[in-house]
């Protein structure tokens, strides 16, 4: 069977940076499922042949997505991040309140819940890695094995290792090992973007800078390189970096849904297509909704860049599967 015959399922699909990799490498996109209204319009944009439905993931069942498209051979998703990372302030301070409390950690029960409904040959789910603290990793694991899988790995990816040009480590949690073969270089802030034309042209899109007031104008022309305008506070009191000049020989910090960046030379903040460069996105690829929805869209995807190297574990295992 060629890549094109394998259905993917992304749950919590937002502006589609996951399922981009896979495409690319020829799997087929079946459906998309986010609450987002902006991440639905943006992901069928994108994947026009995918059935994208904007609801809650609660009150979908696997029969229902069976109904609509068949079996699905990959399940991949990426459920809230915000209860378990330390960025969040204000997270709970129990670990197994993150999953079974928090009302937007409980939608990673949901995803095991849906792959156990449609058991798919493969199933990959993306979060940070405090996903796992404490008592965490266990309740993972059980809550895998109730879905019907008793094999679950923890890949911890880096996406620089993977030509992305920002840094990224996430947690893949699968019930295959990922380990994808890495770049072999990387990737710096000016290769990534030092080739686009000044903002404002008609192609690509989603190259517009935000408008600043004058006063922060002044500001932002005062931060050197490295250097952060502001920072906020994270779990535990830390003080987080936001509004950084980016130097242009280096990768990128990691890009956030909260986080904007200033221009390594200009003295204006990057356009969501050059954050969007950083995270590996095709220029083809486009985001729709308000400025603020869309910068959130490509900070809180899965790097293109990381996805396909994904995708092409996932692609080699099936096809061994397939020989047996």
């Amino acid at each position: 069977m060629s890549s094109e015959g394998y259905k993917v399922a992304d749950l919590f699909c937002g502006g589609g940076g996951f399922a981009r990799g896979f495409a690319e490498k020829g799997f087929k996109i079946a459906i998309g499922i986010d609450s987002l209204k902006a991440a639905a319009r943006t992901y069928k944009a994108n994947f026009p042949d995918a059935i994208v439905l904007s609801e809650d993931i609660k009150e979908l069942t696997g029969d229902l997505l069976l109904s609509l498209a068949g079996e699905f051979d990959v399940v991949i998703g990426s459920p809230p991040c915000e209860p378990y990372t330390a960025a969040n302030k204000g997270r709970k301070k129990d670990p197994l309140d993150r999953l079974y409390s928090d009302p937007a950690g409980t939608l990673t029960l949901s995803f095991f819940r849906i792959i156990g409904e449609l058991r798919p040959k493969i199933w990959v789910m993306e979060n940070v890695p405090a996903i796992t603290e404490g008592p965490l990793k266990e309740a993972l694991i059980r809550e895998a094995r109730r879905a019907g899988y008793g094999k679950v790995l923890f890949n911890v990816l880096r996406a620089e290792d993977y030509c992305t040009p920002s840094r990224r480590t996430r947690l893949f949690l699968s019930n295959i090992p990922i380990s994808p073969r890495t770049c072999g270089r990387r990737i710096t802030v000016r290769e990534a973007i030092g080739d686009l034309p000044p903002p404002n042209h008609e192609y690509p899109p989603n190259h517009e800078p935000p408008t600043v007031s004058p006063r922060k104008q002044k500001k932002i022309g005062k931060v050197q390189t490295g250097k952060a305008l502001i920072y906020y506070e994270g779990y535990g009191g830390k003080a987080l970096p936001n509004l950084i000049r980016l130097d242009p020989d280096d990768l990128a910090p990691t890009v956030l849904g909260s986080s904007r960046f200033i221009h390594p030379y200009e003295d204006r903040f990057l356009t969501v297509r050059e954050q969007a460069r950083l995270m590996g996105y095709p220029d083809h690829h486009i985001f729709l909704g308000g400025r603020d929805e869309q910068y959130n869209m490509v900070g809180e995807s899965v790097p293109v860049t990381l996805s396909s190297a994904i995708a092409d574990v996932v692609l080699e295992h099936l096809k061994r599967e397939g020989e047996r």
